[in-house]
């Protein structure tokens, strides 16, 4: 069972412009955010009252956003490096839900707070998870469903998210898994990156999909998954059996 009518609002977040996404179904206002690493009040302001500094992307206007009484019943997280993660305490109090992370990245998120400092960001004591998330699951929240894939690669338990929509596109939120003409850095520390781990991950479980799916990376524009099988420059089609290796972009 997918929702019919998404709201999907992208906000490009933070000195490293994470893409935190806030997905609401407009037929009951469940809302879920995924990613709420940073800018909490920003998000705050914008699910309680519009207010503020909107989305960057939304899949509908302002005047049909302000319609909707929202709900906000779960954050959820592709992975937990600081910059998609270090916020999720200040949004777990404000809102009082429960957040889902997949385990193989608790130990990475008890370094965010630290992390942060290298780049002089000031973040509150790390989240804990407080439910799992696994490959293959799927995972309603109020009266979103979402099918969960662990992609590890960039970290060890990176996941893509597919919100499942009926008689339309799925968007499929995939952190730093795989971005437009890109793939995500596989030379973190404390991340267990692994360029063919990666590659792997993206191949069997991502490309698999519908081409038109809708794809939400971590940082930089949307795409497409047909657009990446098709010409990504280190998995897609014309990559060979195993990719080209690279760092990959962003962080």
């Amino acid at each position: 069972m997918g929702v019919s009518t998404p709201l999907i609002e992208n906000f490009l977040v933070g000195p490293l412009q994470m893409r935190c996404c806030v997905v609401t179904d407009f037929a009951t206002g469940d809302t879920v955010i995924i990613d709420g690493g940073d800018e909490p009040q920003r998000i705050i302001d914008w699910i309680e009252s519009c207010d503020g500094t909107g989305p960057h992307w939304s899949t509908h206007t302002e005047e049909e956003t302000k319609a909707i009484e929202r709900n906000v019943v779960a954050l959820l997280n592709t992975h937990a490096h600081f910059d998609h993660s270090g916020h999720i305490p200040t949004l777990k109090n404000h809102f009082g839900v429960e957040w889902y992370l997949h385990p193989d990245d608790t130990f990475l998120q008890t370094l965010a707070k630290k992390a942060a400092v290298r780049y002089g960001i000031v973040l509150p004591e790390p989240a804990v998870a407080d439910h799992d998330i696994h490959d293959n699951q799927m995972l309603s929240l109020g009266s979103l469903d979402f099918e969960i894939f662990h992609t590890p690669g960039h970290t060890l338990g990176g996941c893509s998210l597919r919100l499942i929509v009926d008689d339309d596109v799925d968007h499929l939120f995939v952190g730093d898994t795989l971005f437009a003409g890109s793939v995500g850095r596989t030379d973190l520390a404390n991340s267990g990156g692994d360029f063919n781990v990666l590659s792997h991950s993206i191949r069997t479980k991502l490309w698999p999909l519908d081409p038109a799916t809708v794809v939400h990376p971590g940082h930089g524009p949307l795409t497409t998954i047909g657009h990446e099988k098709a010409t990504n420059p280190f998995v897609g089609d014309g990559t060979g059996e195993s990719g080209v290796y690279s760092f990959g972009k962003y962080a």
